[in-house]
């Protein structure tokens, strides 16, 4: 039997288990990045290890979170980010170079390869056909100090993409179509892999469009196949000499197919506040727009902005309403330049912002009160965009123009007709990726040769070994679909205190609860309860740590986000899933105690527990735990294991 593309791409790195769906395997890891609000932690965790020197291929630090550097915190932990990469030998773009997905993508991205990142969308790179997973920074740090990646082996399911887009239809519409479908849990222990003569005829930066949205999904990554177009990508941004050719086996059996003729896709939209409430544009034309951005990971390109640019070119946004384009990349912003198309967009009104994840997660450009926000972006959570009553909707560079010429949500098919001298702007590369490079400081060219820490820059804490009694107070009961901004929000306020658990726990589920970080701390310990896909969103480790500062022991939820539950093993606390009834009987404030002696049943690889609430009545909870996991619950976490071993003489691959 053949295989298909990621189980090539699994086998070659491949150290441990087999590639059996929903076994667990360890691969090796050619490539890591980091990005500036979860990078602090990874490298204090790699110093806590040990570790002398990055063992990776390659390793990369990106600033492109906090670059407006609005406290002295974000700086110094830029500074600590720089001398931490010239420590220990890894690549660091400076703040204003870029979001980490672009600029690796443009930089460092090669087929063939894995990467594995501190960000949920590292999977971007797949248009490449690059295996990329987003994973917690403690499996960061573990990985470049040598050490395999262990992962649930996904299933593999083929969306083979037929026919061309039509004019003003763009990549967004094929992975809103696919979140349309499948839902924001519909790629859970999946990997995405586009085939077909529809896949054939787009472009690479239409390709990471999609990988980058399946994140979404909820999947472990997305990918292409390799081709021509992958090759002429390369060799634009002159590094031809990567390309290799890498496709399915002609026989390889796949878990399921999805069809997407692109052909019949028109213009969509995701309505607030979940990217897979998706409707036609149609459907929600009329809406008075106050907001418009276009950019971010999913379309801050050059080939994402310069179709906007297209349709601004002579003409001007909306009087009532803030246009803003903010570039993935410096390099995208510098070729628009020369090009004269910065100039065209300022012309008609467009404020253009630094390269910068900003206001995706609310710092800066944070929507007025009681508007609709029209945005580019992957990800429109409730609050996420900075104010909690926001309506933020996703959508095309082409759609998003649109609305900010009209000042209204319209498909801007019948805005060319309104127009009348309206074209459709296809997808169009450079000649040449020649963006300067001044900004990315190479390994070769260390500014540091020592960690520099400024006075917010804390330790990273440590769980104790698990005990017998595991169990406490309910001090939170939560719907489905709680995401990991919803634990630990992400806006400027907060942000600054990534490196700083002492400081960042008190603002624990405050987005849910702003009373819990303070109970927690008056009750000294305790459990959470959830819905369904408790986790769900970015990778960011802090979402487990400060639970685990905070006291709280366990986590009851229908089910876990892939990189949460990770997490919460990470950090000794015990993932535990429960069925619909026991989740509707309990409520907030019972007293949940594990019957069993906990520490003994995991070691011992028990899946099925009792738990006794208020000493009234009892239920079945079950852990679904690998005995790599078992271990890691058992010793208090990733990190307190890890010590072990390397203290003991074994190697973090070991884990």
């Amino acid at each position: 039997m053949g295989q298909t593309l990621t189980e090539k791409i699994l086998s070659d790195h491949l150290v441990e288990g087999d590639l059996t769906p929903g076994e667990e395997i360890g691969i090796e890891i050619d490539q890591v990045l980091m990005q500036d609000t979860t990078g602090t932690m990874v490298w204090l965790q790699f110093e806590a290890l040990d570790l002398d020197e990055a063992q990776t291929e390659l390793a990369a630090q990106y600033c492109d979170h906090q670059t407006y550097q609005f406290d002295f915190k974000n700086t110094d932990d830029h500074r600590f980010l720089r001398s931490a990469a010239g420590t220990y030998g890894a690549h660091f773009s400076r703040p204003g170079n870029g979001i980490c997905h672009n600029v690796h993508k443009e930089n460092f991205a090669a087929p063939g390869k894995t990467l594995l990142g501190s960000d949920s969308h590292t999977p971007t790179p797949g248009g490449l056909g690059q295996l990329a997973i987003g994973a917690g920074g403690l499996d960061i740090a573990v990985a470049m100090g040598g050490g395999a990646y262990f992962v649930e082996m996904p299933e593999v399911v083929n969306v083979r993409l037929e026919g061309e887009l039509p004019e003003w239809v763009s990549a967004k519409d094929v992975i809103l179509e696919m979140l349309r479908r499948e839902t924001v849990k519909g790629g859970v222990g999946k990997v995405f892999e586009y085939t077909g003569p529809g896949a054939e005829s787009l472009s690479v930066p239409e390709r990471t469009t999609i990988t980058n949205m399946g994140t979404e999904l909820g999947a472990t990554s997305s990918i292409f196949e390799t081709d021509e177009k992958t090759k002429d990508y390369l060799e634009r941004q002159g590094r031809g000499d990567e390309y290799v050719e890498l496709t399915a086996d002609d026989d390889a059996e796949y878990a399921d197919e999805i069809v997407i003729d692109l052909g019949d896709l028109e213009p969509l939209i995701a309505c607030p506040s979940m990217p897979d409430k998706v409707v036609p544009v149609r459907e929600v034309a009329g809406n008075k727009v106050e907001q418009v951005l276009v950019g971010s990971c999913t379309n801050g390109g050059y080939e994402d902005i310069l179709p906007a640019a297209k349709m601004f070119k002579g003409r001007e946004v909306a009087k009532h309403l803030e246009m803003i384009v903010a570039p993935g990349s410096k390099q995208a912003g510098e070729i628009l330049a020369r090009q004269g198309w910065t100039a065209e967009m300022m012309a008609a009104g467009v404020n253009v912002s630094e390269a910068t994840c900003g206001p995706c997660i609310g710092i800066g450009h944070v929507p007025a009160s009681d508007s609709i926000s029209v945005r580019t972006f992957n990800r429109n959570f409730e609050g996420r965009s900075g104010i909690e009553d926001d309506n933020v909707y996703l959508c095309s560079p082409q759609v998003a123009a649109a609305a900010a010429l009209k000042g209204e949500i319209i498909d801007p098919r019948d805005l060319a007709d309104e127009l009348g001298d309206l074209d459709s702007p296809g997808v169009e590369l450079p000649e040449k990726y020649d963006g300067s490079k001044t900004d990315l400081i190479y390994a070769d060219e260390a500014i540091d040769d020592e960690l520099i820490k400024g006075p917010n820059i804390g330790e990273v804490p440590l769980q104790d070994p698990l005990g017998a009694e595991v169990g406490g107070e309910a001090l939170l009961k939560m719907e489905d679909n709680i995401t990991t901004d919803h634990i630990i929000p992400a806006t400027s306020d907060i942000l600054k205190f990534r490196s700083n658990i002492e400081r960042l726990s008190d603002f624990t589920l405050s987005r849910v609860d702003e009373t819990f970080a303070q109970r927690a701390k008056e009750a000294g310990n305790g459990v959470l309860v959830a819905g369904e896909n408790y986790g769900q969103g970015s990778s960011r480790e802090h979402a487990a740590m400060c639970p685990m500062y905070l006291g709280i022991e366990a986590v009851f939820a229908q089910s876990f986000a892939r990189i949460h539950k990770a997490n919460l093993f990470n950090f000794g606390i015990v993932p535990l899933a429960i069925d619909e009834e026991t989740y509707e009987k309990l409520e907030q404030g019972d007293d949940i105690e594990i019957v069993d002696d906990v520490a003994a049943a995991v070691e011992s690889g028990q899946e099925e527990f009792t738990i006794r609430v208020n000493d009234e009545w009892e239920a079945t909870a079950n852990l679904h735990a690998s005995e790599r996991e078992r271990r890691i619950l058992t010793a208090g976490g990733k990190l307190p294991l890890t010590k072990q071993q390397a203290e003991g003489g074994a190697a973090p691959a070991d884990d």
